[in-house]
């Protein structure tokens, strides 16, 4: 038989535990989200830092052409900068050649077959159809931008 002055007591669950702090599991999941945000946030700041850059870059060097000729061969000249960071050779391209590595990976032709050509001799020429330069000046810039590998 059983004790009398024994208290016999159900048993109780423990406490449930608290959220906070959390386990270190924890500690190093929001450590490594952080991290990855940090990055993903200082690459983005960093190709838009780059992007700018070069619109400005090529912005600065048509507006400082003085003529439409000479904003053609601005042009002409800083596809050609651009070009060697894709391939060495590509600045030594002549005619045809030149056009065809400005079309390379394009969905539809802009400089084969459309106002690109007048990057073939448009810089040389006494007088330009300012209207053709400034049709021109779009593709150029995107093409520049691809190039110089921030687009």
């Amino acid at each position: 038989m059983a004790d009398p002055t024994l208290l016999l007591r159900d048993v109780h669950d423990s406490a449930t535990p608290s959220w906070w702090p959390p386990a270190p599991g924890w500690w190093m999941v929001f450590i490594a989200v952080a991290l990855i945000a940090a990055a993903v946030w200082f690459l983005r700041a960093r190709r838009q830092r780059k992007r700018r850059t070069a619109e400005r870059l090529f912005d600065d060097a048509i507006a400082a052409a003085a003529s439409p000729a000479a904003q053609v061969a601005a042009m002409s000249e800083l596809l050609r900068r651009a070009a060697r960071r894709r391939d060495g050779a590509a600045d030594r391209l002549q005619g045809e050649d030149w056009l065809a590595f400005l079309d390379r990976g394009a969905k539809s032709p802009q400089f084969v077959e459309a106002a690109g050509r007048l990057l073939l001799d448009g810089g040389f020429r006494r007088d330009v159809d300012p209207l053709h330069v400034e049709a021109l000046r779009e593709p150029v810039r995107a093409r520049f931008l691809e190039l110089m590998g921030v687009r």
